[in-house]
């Protein structure tokens, strides 16, 4: 473990000066408490409680390469790939390697004072609007995996939603990993939803190539007062690739963050969510589903920190396994001693499709106020034979009956993605994906192990 810790404490120290080069001085700010924090807290084991079930030291022990910084990667997104969501009209945003490659929506439609760019020219061009909120969400939560980005991170995006703006289309942003060698991209992400400001943010996470890829991000999400913000990320890499995905969220008076994770292919995949609800009235809504085979992983970790009082929260996460994948749930509800009148809720249930496949639940409620309403809870099961007798009985044979359960179960989290195209696509991807009609990623020309 010292020696594996010891290697990317020399990758940081090779890389800093070219990776200082390419990015900006208030990026740059932070490396060297980075740097020294990775090596205080060095990667998480399986020791560590948080990472208990998720073993990263496997991937980490890869021979991975970093992106090549003067490398120009001339792509017609057009041409190459499409989302492929019928009637989705969105403002394109798209990154490659984990840098800001081009924003493709029309910026004289946007409301005034919006700003999308590349998180690294941004916090020069913008350096008081970044400066302050960059760095400021995490806290003290932070752990070898974010110190490693903090480090090696040369650019992400930068999404500022002005003031009182109302986005007409949601802003789409598609997160490209491609090269002919085996990459480990970091990338930094910055955005603000200002007063009374309401927007819509699909993330789309593709590959698009054979190789292996690991990627390791961390976003950080400002919702300002009254402020509305709808943020699904949908993920679909190839088999080969991992995420390591970290988002740090504080949510002031009255506001809403809205968050729903889809995660339909990736070789292992941890997704961390730290929301604080600082003020009164604020609110938080978590959700995610995942559809695993073959040797998947996919590890969802929440925290939701309630702050203040009168604030809500709500937690639902489904997962249904096949083959020998398996899946975490680790969900905290953390009620502070000033936090009166909360009302928070947590649900997990897993679906097992054969006994091979394992799922690990692990709900944690934590109250230090007295005038509460908070449940949480888990259930991991297979399909209910009674209910599948009871629609056989009724001439539907059995593998439609099963899918047709499997498909209602999943349903639940669907539904809550309130953009339409974007929801009926997934329906179809969900549905296709449980058939086993979709065995890669959708549309993708790679054909992967």
């Amino acid at each position: 473990m010292s020696d594996l810790n010891t290697k990317y404490q020399e990758l940081i120290a090779d890389n800093l000066e070219n990776v200082q080069k390419h990015s900006s001085l208030l990026l740059n700010s932070i490396r060297s408490e980075a740097q020294q924090n990775f090596g205080k807290e060095g990667l998480p084991t399986l020791k560590n409680e948080a990472y208990k079930y998720t073993n990263l030291l496997p991937l980490y022990n890869m021979d991975w390469k970093l992106p090549e910084l003067e490398e120009n990667l001339p792509i017609d997104i057009s041409n190459i790939f499409s989302c492929d969501v019928p009637n989705l009209d969105t403002d394109l945003v798209l990154t490659i390697n984990g840098r800001f490659y081009e924003f493709q929506g029309s910026a004289e439609n946007l409301p005034e004072g919006t700003i999308i760019g590349g998180l690294a020219k941004m916090s020069e061009k913008y350096p008081k609007l970044v400066k302050a909120h960059l760095f400021k969400q995490m806290g003290d939560k932070t752990d070898g995996i974010t110190s490693l980005n903090g480090a090696l991170a040369v650019d992400g995006l930068f999404i500022y939603i002005p003031k009182n703006a109302v986005f007409e289309k949601p802003i789409q942003i598609v997160n490209i990993l491609m090269g002919d060698k085996p990459l480990l991209t970091h990338k930094r992400n910055l955005i603000i939803a200002d007063e009374n400001a309401q927007s819509q943010i699909v993330i789309c996470d593709h590959t698009l190539s054979a190789e292996r890829f690991f990627d390791n991000s961390v976003t950080e999400v400002v919702v300002k007062q009254n402020a509305q913000l709808e943020y699904y990320n949908i993920q679909n890499q190839h088999n080969d690739s991992s995420q390591l995905c970290s988002l740090y969220s504080n949510v002031h008076r009255d506001a809403t963050f809205h968050i729903s994770t889809i995660s339909l292919h990736g070789g292992l995949i941890r997704n961390n969510l730290h929301i604080s609800l600082l003020e009164e009235g604020a609110h938080a809504d978590a959700s995610g589903l995942s559809l695993t085979d073959r040797h998947q992983h996919v590890d969802n970790h929440t925290y939701i920190d309630h702050k203040a009082p009168q604030c809500t929260s709500n937690q639902f996460f489904k997962s249904v396994l096949d083959d020998q994948s398996t899946t975490v749930f680790t969900g905290r509800i953390m009620v502070q001693p000033d936090a009166q009148q909360t009302k928070a809720y947590q649900s997990n249930k897993s679906l097992l499709l054969t006994d091979d496949a394992s799922s690990n639940s692990r709900p944690q409620l934590e109250i230090y106020a007295d005038d509460v309403k908070c449940s949480h809870g888990a259930t991991t099961g297979q399909i209910d034979e009674d209910a599948l007798f009871y629609m056989q009985q009724r001439g539907i044979n059995q593998r439609e009956a099963k899918l047709l359960l499997m498909y209602a179960f999943a349903f639940e989290i669907i539904e809550k993605i309130k953009v339409k195209p974007l929801a009926d696509r997934i329906q179809d991807l969900v549905n296709k994906r449980l058939r086993g009609e979709l065995s890669r990623c959708n549309n993708c020309e790679i054909h992967c192990q």
